[in-house]
């Protein structure tokens, strides 16, 4: 084999190393202990965190071989763009993302079974599909909602700026998580109304947070399960990042519930990745993985969205990109399901 072959297969295989090396200075906490525009040494540093001296400055070292941090010429180090963000009181700061991810991070040995099988990689590891091993275990509850924010803040501002939603006079934010979607919304438009829905251990964060807020009076809250059924209210029903957890077949029990209960003027907003054809290298194909290992889902190509909406009374009328990852995807009433 060629050696630029032999080399560039030896980066993917090790790959592995950069993506655990960012959770381990994530969970020591290595980005708080150095302060902005100084730097630390890796004595000073394996000290504050309870770490082994030399192993920590190898991984730094091979860390900022990336960018993330900054190795200066008498061997301490400093903060880059990448780093600085890891901090726990920065602004966006990415630490509850790793953090997230180092805790559940065994899940990726269940890859190989999720390929073999076409079943979810984590029940293989863990015993439980994710969501119940998240419930059985709520003190990754906090964890988790910082993380998903981690993950998915950045794209709220970036959704509302393609799509106007002024018009909308009672959104649902269908699985709205911890409430961070509907804020937004509701800040940005003051005469709209919302319908956040949820799993009963998951709204009693959300209703924490729009209380916090001011926001309680114009948000009812709905406890539930969406493969049941879907409340009514609305004229727009929105489902971020929810259907790429699921099959199609899931997807399509999910979207005809909200079909039953959307107005024939209604409309449907999914916001997800849509995934390019070709062979070009996009995010979405790297959160498709994400998708097979942990739940099971997966990310999908704007011809697959057009096809869940069509089985479930819908027609695909708009795909929006955004300046991040995922686009705003359209849908209307087309017949009953």
């Amino acid at each position: 084999m060629a050696q630029r072959e032999t080399e560039r297969l030896n980066q993917m295989i090790l790959g592995v190393a950069l993506s655990k090396a960012l959770c381990t200075v994530a969970e020591l906490g290595v980005a708080d202990h150095i302060e902005s525009g100084s730097a630390r040494s890796a004595r000073y540093l394996a000290k504050t965190t309870g770490s082994h001296e030399q192993s920590l400055y190898r991984l730094l070292r091979f860390l900022a071989s990336y960018g993330l941090f900054h190795e200066t010429p008498n061997g301490e180090f400093e903060h880059t763009a990448l780093s600085e963000v890891l901090r726990s009181g920065a602004e966006g700061s990415y630490r509850a993302g790793a953090l997230m991810f180092n805790r559940i991070f065994r899940a990726w040995d269940g890859l190989e079974h999720a390929v073999r099988t076409g079943q979810p990689g984590f029940g293989h590891v863990y015993g439980m599909p994710v969501f119940e091993y998240l419930t059985a275990h709520p003190q990754l509850a906090p964890i988790f909602d910082a993380g998903m924010t981690c993950f998915h803040g950045y794209e709220t501002d970036a959704m509302l700026d393609v799509y106007d939603l002024g018009a909308v006079a009672v959104l649902a934010d269908i699985g709205g998580g911890n409430g961070s979607l509907m804020e937004s919304v509701l800040r940005r438009y003051p005469r709209s109304r919302g319908i956040l829905f949820d799993l009963g251990h998951v709204v009693t964060r959300a209703r924490e947070r729009l209380k916090q807020h001011g926001l309680s009076e114009r948000c009812q809250i709905i406890e539930g399960s969406f493969f049941e059924s879907i409340p009514t209210g609305a004229d727009t029903y929105l489902f971020r990042h929810i259907l790429h957890d699921w099959t199609d077949e899931q997807c399509v029990q999910i979207l005809r519930h909200c079909h039953r209960v959307i107005p024939a003027h209604g409309t449907l907003l999914v916001v997800e990745c849509v995934i390019p054809i070709g062979n070009d290298r996009s995010v979405s194909k790297d959160f498709d993985m994400t998708m097979l290992t942990f739940p099971g889902g997966l990310e999908r190509t704007e011809p697959e969205f057009r096809s869940l909406f069509r089985q479930a009374g819908f027609e695909l009328v708009a795909v929006k990109p955004t300046s991040t990852m995922v686009s705003v995807i359209e849908g209307k009433v087309i017949d009953a399901a």
